[in-house]
């Protein structure tokens, strides 16, 4: 994983940026600047983030983030970047839920000022257990913490999922509905068998990805439960703390109503992702950490719902995944970064564990 070049995540003059940002904040707050405008480094493959400063005589802010539409020419990872219903989707939860979330400022729809839609929002100060090298590595904050220290961010951020799922009323958050017919896991599955569409038009397909849509109607639970907000990217790096405590939670694009599960499914697989990286490298990473068994244990706990299906949506998970890994390597061979392979499956980085997944073997062996 080290020897591979980091995917190109923007396509941006950070100048440009800059000059065309303090002209639409002075449409705002007359007379202000944004200074300090930085691209972090860390920056998704979906939507953009920049930090900046206000500068003005009297500000009533300083510190900012904007979150801006990927840029249409850049290959982007998704078909589509709704900043209105992410904008939404953040007011909604500051509203009627303890979540953790950043304030949001400003919501501008017109693509105009920078190029595509965005929205600013208060920068939250803290730490976020890193993607790149991923936190099951040595050498980071969050693995050189003691086992109660991360015991104690385990147990927090799980009740982030339980706070939200138990917190936000289902109508107040139709705005998020999927298009298509059936209940809430209908829906879900079919917007990603619609992407997944998108990802190969026009390009090898993927046999492991299909047969895992395959798996899934085998797997499909009798009785999926009463949709809840799903958070849609629920893992712990998408969370700021301070310490070992959630302040803010992040990127809310793939926000829809869907069974408690989902979120569950991909706390725990995107761990695993990280982990099975890790020891595939030779090192130990986090065995303890965010067990399958431990959140569910305590989601149960918090909420009083036992999860159910768990290895339907565990892969479900790996297979969501899977449709963004396959996209980000066509994103890379579109930029020349890396070559084709013969076999497509390969180009997911995660594809031994999702066959595995798919011929029921992968937990019995983690357990």
């Amino acid at each position: 994983m080290a020897a591979k070049p980091r995917p190109r995540t923007t396509t941006r003059d950070p100048e440009d940026l800059t000059r065309r940002l303090t002209a639409w904040l002075d449409t705002r707050l007359p007379g202000a600047k944004a200074v300090g405008v930085t691209v972090p480094a860390s920056n998704g493959m979906s939507s953009e983030t920049l930090l900046f400063e206000i500068e003005h005589p009297e500000p009533p802010l300083r510190a900012c983030a904007l979150r801006l539409a990927a840029d249409p020419s850049a290959y982007t990872v998704f078909p589509s970047y709704d900043l209105t219903r992410q904008y939404r989707t953040m007011r909604l939860v500051a509203d009627r839920t303890d979540v953790p979330v950043p304030r949001v400022l400003w919501l501008e729809e017109d693509p105009g000022p920078l190029g595509a839609p965005f929205f600013v929002m208060e920068r939250v100060e803290g730490r976020v257990p890193p993607d790149v090298m991923p936190y099951t590595y040595e050498g980071n904050w969050l693995h050189a913490a003691t086992d109660a220290e991360r015991e104690h961010l385990e147990a927090a951020s799980v009740g982030l999922l339980a706070r939200l799922h138990d917190q936000v009323p289902l109508s107040e958050a139709e705005f998020l509905a999927l298009p298509g017919d059936g209940d809430a896991l209908h829906r879900h599955v079919e917007s990603q068998r619609r992407y997944y569409d998108w990802v190969v038009a026009g390009l090898a397909r993927s046999p492991l990805i299909e047969t895992a849509f395959d798996r899934l109607a085998d797997l499909w639970p009798s009785e999926p439960g009463t949709p809840v907000l799903s958070w849609g990217d629920a893992r712990i790096g998408n969370v700021l703390y301070e310490g070992f405590d959630p302040v803010a939670v992040l990127d809310w694009e793939m926000a829809a109503p869907a069974p408690r599960e989902v979120d569950l499914g991909w706390t725990v697989y995107l761990h695993r992702f990280f982990q099975d990286l890790t020891t595939a490298s030779g090192q130990p990473g986090l065995p303890g950490f965010l067990r399958r068994d431990h959140v569910e244990a305590r989601y149960a706990r918090l909420t009083g719902r036992t999860p159910q299906d768990m290895d339907f949506y565990t892969l479900y998970a790996a297979l969501r995944h899977a449709i963004v890994m396959l996209r980000v390597a066509y994103r890379q061979v579109y930029f020349g970064e890396v070559a084709v392979p013969a076999d497509p499956d390969t180009l997911i980085l995660h594809h031994g564990s999702l066959r595995a997944m798919v011929q029921g073997r992968y937990w019995d062996a983690v357990r």
